[in-house]
């Protein structure tokens, strides 16, 4: 059994890229699976076995060795052999970022990933950094960073190479979904420090409460912006979970206790015996007189997850927005075990939603699907190479869904290049004061990809957002039924 001092149960995503980890804690403990017998390690013919092989290479081998990276090299493979993404040793720096990111703050480009099928995925672009403004999405491949490929890397060294000082430049090479070549990322690495819930009152009355993250003090957070919509007499709630990669437990269950009635299920944990720990709500708030809905999205990860899962089946809440990302596992986290400053983390239970629902590569599906205009996935475009009549590519798609989104309607975003798109570009040059040559060159493509992420910025083209405003509105409006 691993005592309860020297763990701490998380639901994580994954590494952040420049910063460790986004965990979501508690201290719920953690027991062994029930009815199995406590492991005693390896045998003593075992650890002679890995001696032997140490001593062997060290011995043998055409190189001096570094005797450390040969022991941290056995225990990443011993970790390895899970084929767990959320499991993982950290080396004494790599633990110190970690533990740095539980702080909410960081140095980076601002990026949740994964290692899935041995790629590095991202999980979630983190509001307002610069894998965000930049157009980094999730599900992304990241191949290379500066010219040099992360295939065949483990999650922690590929995070260790996209890192570095703030104001430093990187270069990242990524492969998207539905598109042919690998994009290129320029970015500066920058603080990426969390303000994670945001909210304000729509003038129809509608509150909108936006939670980036789950952080140490997000709870108390969205308890005071709440306070204070309920003050200005709020008829209705958006909770905005997009992008939200995920957090502390204990903030959810917490936040969660503001809807869930008393006695309710949160979140359910199932060890691998089958035995289930159930998270009830304490109650302790007042019920709510008016509706909630939660906009979730490919983005919403993890403690996003559970928070959704929960307000859904246990509180009446209407999820809208797409399809969330699926991660249904929980972690433990145990800093102090192996010396050094090292640190384990390794996956030991599932975790359920409250009808018992386990979310994992799934995701939960929205009551309403409602997507963003095309425009806001758009990829960059490829600045090295110039947009001409005639040219075919998944560069010139990129320009005409930046172009249509902008209002110069090219009539077609298949990536073919024709007398329309070129008019169009034309069109926008002219209203832009550039050269109006018919070609996207850099500066037409700086000037697109500039004017699309001012267009991103207005909440007016939030579809989703204002859906659910919308729906709020018109119900907070309907008279009631008669029984």
């Amino acid at each position: 059994m691993v005592k309860k001092r020297t763990a701490i149960l998380l639901v994580i995503l994954a590494m952040i890229i420049g910063g460790g980890a986004v965990l979501a804690l508690t201290n719920y403990p953690i027991f062994a699976s029930s009815g199995a017998s406590a492991s005693t390690g390896l045998s003593q013919d075992e650890m002679n076995k890995l001696n032997t092989a140490v001593k062997l290479i060290e011995d043998g081998y055409y190189k001096e060795v570094d005797h450390e990276k040969l022991v941290t090299g056995a225990i990443n493979g011993i970790v390895g052999a899970l084929d767990d993404p959320y499991s993982s040793y950290m080396a004494a720096e790599q633990a110190s970022e970690f533990n740095e990111s539980i702080e909410g703050s960081f140095t980076g480009i601002g990026a949740e990933v994964e290692l899935k099928n041995e790629q590095v995925t991202v999980v979630s672009p983190i509001k307002g950094s610069p894998a965000e403004k930049a157009g980094i999405q999730a599900k992304d491949v990241l191949l290379s960073v500066d010219d040099e490929s992360l295939a065949g890397l483990d999650l922690q060294t590929a995070v260790s190479k996209i890192r570095g000082p703030k104001g430093s430049k990187v270069t990242i090479m990524v492969k998207r979904e539905g598109t042919t070549d690998p994009i290129k990322f320029e970015l500066t690495r920058d603080d990426i420090k969390l303000e994670t819930v945001n909210a304000h009152m729509e003038d129809c009355g509608i509150g909108v409460i936006e939670v980036t993250q789950f952080s140490a003090n997000t709870g108390d957070r969205f308890k005071e912006e709440l306070a204070k919509l309920e003050k200005q007499k709020m008829k209705g709630l958006v909770i905005d979970l997009r992008s939200n990669p995920g957090g502390l437990l204990n903030v959810v269950v917490d936040m969660a206790e503001e809807f869930v009635p008393k006695g309710s299920i949160i979140v359910q944990e199932e060890q691998r015996s089958g035995t289930r720990q159930t998270v009830r709500s304490s109650g302790l708030a007042a019920e709510k007189a008016y509706p909630v809905t939660v906009l979730i999205n490919g983005g919403s990860a993890s403690a996003s997850e559970i928070m959704a899962g929960a307000l859904k089946e246990s509180a009446g809440a209407k999820l809208l927005g797409e399809n969330s990302f699926g991660k249904g596992t929980v972690q433990t986290s145990i800093p102090d075990r192996l010396g050094d400053g090292t640190l384990l983390k390794i996956t030991i239970a599932k975790w359920l939603t409250p009808d018992a629902e386990w979310i994992h590569e799934k995701g939960i599906k929205p009551d309403e699907k409602i997507s963003q205009p095309d425009y806001f996935t758009v990829a960059p475009i490829d600045k090295e190479q110039t947009l001409k009549y005639n040219m075919n590519n998944d560069n010139v798609k990129s320009a005409q869904i930046m172009l249509s989104g902008l209002g110069y309607d090219t009539k077609r975003k298949d990536g073919y290049f024709d007398a329309e798109t070129k008019k169009q570009v034309q069109a926008f040059q002219k209203a832009k004061k550039l050269t109006v040559s018919g070609f996207v060159d850099e500066k037409t493509a700086l000037a697109l990809e500039a004017a699309i992420l001012e267009q991103i910025a207005d909440p007016a083209n939030d579809t989703q957002l204002n859906k659910a405003i919308q729906e709020l509105k018109q119900e907070t409006l309907a008279p009631a039924s008669n029984s």
